[in-house]
């Protein structure tokens, strides 16, 4: 017999059970057999209708609400940020994979938010610098000094945020300043590797920081940087510090690379873009100009 429905969001999900929280309480749900059927599959950020019942009944997921995005890999759905940490040193970072993850991001309507880790080993202000001029959220972090973490901590308030960053940066050690009792384990760096070991073992959210933070398992950039591929016309408005241009080149055709009357190339000219973010864009749009759309 149905005691009561109730409207919640899914935690995580584990061998087919799923921990929703609702009216602030959490109950495992098994999903109705509709869901295989129509191949959907739930995720952890999902919003969801359950019927919560008494005695031996299984609780049920009724159903699940349209997503405003979701990614595959790590499984989570309507993410407000995605919170990219890099670190300043071991392992230095790489601004075309940061700007590749940041473009990719802007393609599903998810807002980046970069971190940048180990600040008491090498400054960060150059790189904050770059960032901020291109208008995105920046925080600098020392996980060893605490410094940085309350200013990450407001950016995440009332919002559902994803992290990534490829091992070694300080993901988990960050993520446990930030909600201590999740006491997530760390990897060390390995010095032949100069990258940690993954330690993370299941997507979940958690409630911290006035929202919902989720770790994810084993996930580095480079699955963020696969989880999508973006045209060569659609690129452009991924890097949003172009987009105020884009409507005053000479040609409408224009790449935005090397072409005659171009109104981002002005702006670079002019200092307005940075050179680093333009050499990313530059890449990008290099390794998918010849893309056939079977391929994509």
């Amino acid at each position: 017999m149905a005691e009561k429905e109730l409207n919640g969001i899914i935690l995580k999900g584990v061998g087919g059970f799923y921990s929703v929280e609702a009216a602030d309480a959490v109950y495992v749900c098994k999903a109705r057999g509709t869901f295989r059927k129509q191949r959907i599959t739930p995720l952890a950020g999902d919003k969801v209708r359950i019927t919560v019942y008494t005695g031996e009944a299984e609780n049920t997921i009724d159903e699940i609400e349209p997503r405003r995005n979701f990614l595959t890999r790590p499984p989570v759905a309507n993410i407000d940020n995605l919170v990219i940490v890099v670190s300043t040193v071991s392992p230095r970072p790489s601004a075309l994979v940061l700007d590749k993850l940041i473009a990719v991001a802007e393609h599903k309507g998810i807002e980046p938010i970069v971190v940048f880790t180990k600040t008491d080993l090498e400054s960060a202000d150059a790189l904050l610098s770059i960032y901020r001029q291109a208008g995105f959220s920046c925080a600098a972090v020392s996980n060893a000094t605490g410094e940085g973490v309350a200013e990450v901590s407001a950016l995440l308030s009332g919002k559902i945020s994803a992290f990534t960053g490829n091992s070694g940066v300080g993901k988990t050690s960050l993520l446990n300043a930030l909600a201590p009792n999740l006491t997530l384990a760390t990897g060390k760096i390995s010095d032949k590797l100069g990258r940690g070991r993954h330690t993370t073992r299941q997507a979940e959210l958690f409630r911290a920081c006035g929202g919902y933070i989720v770790d994810t398992p084993g996930f580095s950039a480079l699955d963020f940087e696969r989880a999508d591929v973006i045209r060569k016309e659609e690129l452009a408005d991924c890097f949003r510090e172009f987009r105020p241009y884009l409507g005053t080149c000479q040609f409408t055709s224009c790449s935005h690379t090397c072409d005659k009357g171009c109104g981002v190339l002005a702006a670079l000219a002019r200092g307005e873009i940075s050179t680093s973010r333009h050499n990313s864009y530059t890449a990008l749009y290099n390794a998918v100009k010849g893309l056939k759309e079977w391929e994509l």
